[in-house]
């Protein structure tokens, strides 16, 4: 089937692929080919889509996903592979959202904060995955 990733400012995949797994926002999904159409909002997390042997990662945050038996079509709001990933960059605002976290009292705020820190380590795992350190 055909996978076909994109941000609003490019496309990052155009291929042909076995199997897809996605974060939607009621948890992560699996497509093969053949599968039901439906239309799902994304959570961050990680995409990862396979081509034989072959897998990759990517990270995303926010978006739309469109399934078809024959394609699937991701919009994500932000999107990185691997290799665009500064892993110093990610690290330092996992743990800036770390510290704030902690700092939080009550609820107010929490929300944001806790999206910040999935983000940052969703972009980590995918660039420590890809680049064999996982």
């Amino acid at each position: 089937m055909l996978l076909e990733l994109a941000t609003p400012t490019r496309m990052l995949v155009t291929a042909e692929v076995d199997e897809v797994v996605a974060p939607g926002v009621e948890g992560y999904f699996g497509v093969l080919p053949g599968h039901a159409a439906f239309l799902t909002t994304l959570a961050p997390g990680e995409v990862v889509y396979r081509s034989g042997q072959q897998e990759h990662h990517l990270a995303v945050a926010g978006g739309f996903a469109e399934v078809r038996p024959e394609r699937v079509i991701i919009l994500a709001d932000i999107g990185e592979r691997a290799s665009d990933i500064d892993v110093g960059r990610a690290e330092e605002a996992m743990k800036r959202a770390a510290e704030r976290m902690k700092q939080i009292r009550g609820e107010a705020g929490y929300d944001e904060v806790r999206l910040d820190y999935v983000r940052a380590v969703t972009r980590l795992a995918v660039a420590r995955k890809e680049r064999g350190g996982a």
